[in-house]
């Protein structure tokens, strides 16, 4: 199986001013083909040729996990944003927001503090176990929660390539801006499946 990377369902600049077109432009067409086109020379002629996507991820190691998990990742993280979505939760996940965290507003605090407090490059994750229960968790380098058995519901990249361009060394910044394109539909819908 060769791995294709799926078109952005935006323009590149449709995310702007929260993410510019450059970065766009550098981040997902020139970081995440690479790890595509590492990916699909990784794995010719080895046991993971014929896997998804997601078990090559939960059964690999080394570079192989390394270019798949950022693979996904980045398909993760750019296919929640959609400068025309809904910009909050409702419904069961936004109660298991409020029960969990005690408000939106402060769930989306714990979760920038959470990115930003990531030493080094990674990722921050918003996921569920399987009765629902929400938990905030960091992802250094290519971590995911899909090799501990949650489910994936929103993620922020902290890698520096994420941000740089456009907000060079305040990450904080970079990540309270993803807050205006991030599509609560996208994360309901995982939620709720």
């Amino acid at each position: 199986m060769k791995y294709e990377q799926p078109e952005l369902p935006y323009a590149v600049d449709a995310l702007e001013p929260a993410i510019s077109a450059l970065t766009v432009e550098y981040h997902y067409g020139k970081h995440e083909k690479a790890y595509i086109d590492n990916l699909n020379k990784l794995i010719q002629g080895s046991e993971f040729e014929d896997m998804d996507l997601e078990e090559v991820i939960k059964h690999s190691s080394g570079a192989l996990f390394n270019n798949a998990s950022q693979a996904w990742n980045h398909i993760f993280y750019f296919f929640t944003f959609n400068p025309e979505g809904k910009r909050e939760p409702e419904g069961k996940l936004r109660k298991a927001i409020d029960d969990t965290f005690g408000s939106f507003e402060d769930f989306k605090k714990a979760f920038v503090d959470a990115g930003v407090g990531l030493f080094g490059s990674g990722w921050v994750w918003l996921s569920c176990d399987e009765d629902g229960k929400l938990f905030i968790t960091q992802g250094p380098n290519a971590g995911t929660p899909l090799t501990t058995g949650l489910q994936p519901l929103l993620v922020f990249d902290v890698w520096e390539h994420a941000y740089y361009l456009d907000y060079q060394n305040r990450r904080a910044d970079a990540l309270n801006k993803l807050w205006d394109i991030v599509d609560w539909k996208i994360v309901e819908e995982r939620y709720e499946n």
